[in-house]
């Protein structure tokens, strides 16, 4: 592993600085995915969980944080609820992925490749991530546009954006 840079007085600021962050992509996706149980509310439909009490037992949050998550993940178009009824039971409904929401796989199997990486048990982990027609282990992978698989993540880099506005302090 190569050894850290240090930063000096002359490292200029990086170009971040001057972009305004009122519109930052991450900002708002996180308005939407960021509420404490979102993740694992997400988790649960990705891994085949969609019925309210399997969710709730399963994953352990409260009755009134998971309806809250359901409702603003349905809201925001990333869940659709779907009407079923038990024999002789009252209309229920469970809760499935639209396209929107199945973008998201990307970042879930990024997260679980960091907890992988990072916070495993010594006996493995719970849930793998694998290919369907193969069965070998799926990874999160960076590419760019143009097909390049990217390995090393130090060969991203931000830049501003069509949608950049400078900025200005307040």
């Amino acid at each position: 592993m190569a050894p850290e840079a240090t930063a000096t007085s002359t490292d200029a600021p990086p170009p971040a600085l001057s972009i305004s962050t009122e519109n930052c992509q991450i900002a708002r996706a996180l308005e939407v995915l960021g509420e404490k149980g979102c993740v694992v509310v997400l988790r649960e439909v990705f891994n085949g969980v969609r019925r309210f009490a399997d969710m709730q037992r399963h994953s352990g949050l409260p009755r009134q944080v998971l309806s809250n998550r359901l409702a603003t993940l349905v809201e925001h178009d990333v869940l659709r609820r779907v009407p079923y009824r038990e024999d002789g039971a009252r209309e229920r409904h469970e809760y499935r992925l639209t396209e929107k929401g199945f973008d998201l796989y990307p970042v879930l199997a990024a997260l679980s490749d960091w907890g992988t990486r990072y916070y495993t048990d010594a006996d493995g982990v719970p849930v793998e991530l694998v290919h369907r027609d193969c069965g070998a282990p799926a990874t999160a992978a960076l590419v760019c546009a143009d097909g390049h698989r990217i390995d090393s993540r130090r060969d991203v880099v931000p830049r501003p954006g069509p949608g950049a506005r400078p900025f200005t302090p307040s």
